[in-house]
């Protein structure tokens, strides 16, 4: 596959800027909301470092007894818009004969999943990291039978996300898995893409975020420069190749409307996940990658890599 050098005379920065146009210990829970299935639950979860309840669709097992859990993020609207894999995919046909608890947070809208260093006047207040390694797992671990055994997996912005939060939770992640997302946010060229989400998109600061451009945190956040970090974690990372085909098909919602947005976007993702293998290639470190021989943006591209990624991420966990 192409290193990470192709990146760079692929997509120049213009170009990749338009297409990318607890508490430790203890957590409160709101009481679980009535679902016609029962292994299906809404969770709601008092966040203690951003001052407000989210709620966590879970999938438990059918079979009962301590399970593993599987924390599964969606991408850039944060499944606030309706739109994730509890609403667009499969995932509750998928993991009906499957032993683990599967945890999809609802929020996280353009935060790239991470703590914020201040309140952001458009987007609020951001603590995901401390939520999701921290309260999150908390209230889980209180209400359900768990092994203790968990892993993580995100999907666009998120596809990046996850890869940070087990660097920056060492330990705590068995398996990651990271689909059509990108490993990259420090330097311009991962810059532009993060600033394309947080800011043109969302219409935030990333100044909040990370501080200035200059700020190390920049670089501390940035996953191709800490994957050192990830030895001892399984990886998973997968991408589409941009191509219209079948694989979108089997889901009408993209995650870019347009079909042209989403080829681009899949492209660039295709080009973040090759240079991310040569990556980690380098360092040593054993990883999956998939490349999928179609598929633009789509959720069922997104359902597909999910499912292949499963051997990965079920075999870490004991699923």
């Amino acid at each position: 596959m192409r290193p990470f050098e192709a990146l760079r005379s692929a997509f120049s920065l213009r170009v990749v800027a338009v297409m990318l146009l607890v508490v430790s210990g203890w957590a409160v829970l709101g009481p679980p909301a009535a679902s016609a299935e029962p292994r299906i639950t809404r969770v709601d979860v008092y966040s203690e470092s951003m001052g407000r309840w989210v709620a966590n669709d879970v999938i438990s097992p059918v079979s009962g007894g301590p399970a593993p859990t599987f924390y599964l993020l969606t991408g850039i609207g944060g499944g606030s818009d309706g739109i994730s894999w509890f609403n667009n995919t499969g995932v509750r046909d998928f993991f009906a004969d499957k032993h683990v608890n599967v945890v999809m947070p609802i929020g996280g809208q353009y935060s790239m999943y991470t703590d914020w260093d201040a309140d952001d006047p458009v987007l609020g207040r951001n603590k995901w990291q401390t939520y999701l390694t921290s309260e999150l797992p908390a209230a889980i671990d209180g209400r359900f039978a768990t092994t203790g055994a968990n892993a993580i997996g995100g999907v666009s912005m998120a596809g990046g996300a996850v890869l940070d939060l087990a660097i920056q939770a060492p330990g705590f992640y068995r398996a990651v898995g990271s689909y059509s997302g990108c490993a990259a946010t420090s330097g311009l060229l991962g810059q532009a893409m993060v600033r394309s989400m947080v800011e043109l998109r969302g219409g935030g600061n990333a100044a909040n975020m990370w501080g200035s451009a200059v700020d190390p945190r920049w670089r501390v956040h940035d996953p191709m420069l800490n994957a050192e970090r990830l030895r001892g974690t399984e990886v998973f990372v997968s991408s589409g190749n941009g191509l219209p085909g079948s694989i979108d098909n089997h889901d009408p919602v993209l995650v870019v409307p347009q079909t042209i947005g989403g080829s681009v976007v899949e492209m660039v993702t295709n080009a973040c996940a090759a240079a991310f293998q040569s990556r980690l290639h380098s360092l040593g470190i054993p990883a999956t990658f998939t490349y999928l021989s179609q598929g633009t943006h789509s959720w069922g591209l997104f359902e597909t890599e999910l499912r292949e990624s499963w051997p990965v991420i079920g075999g870490a966990i004991g699923a």
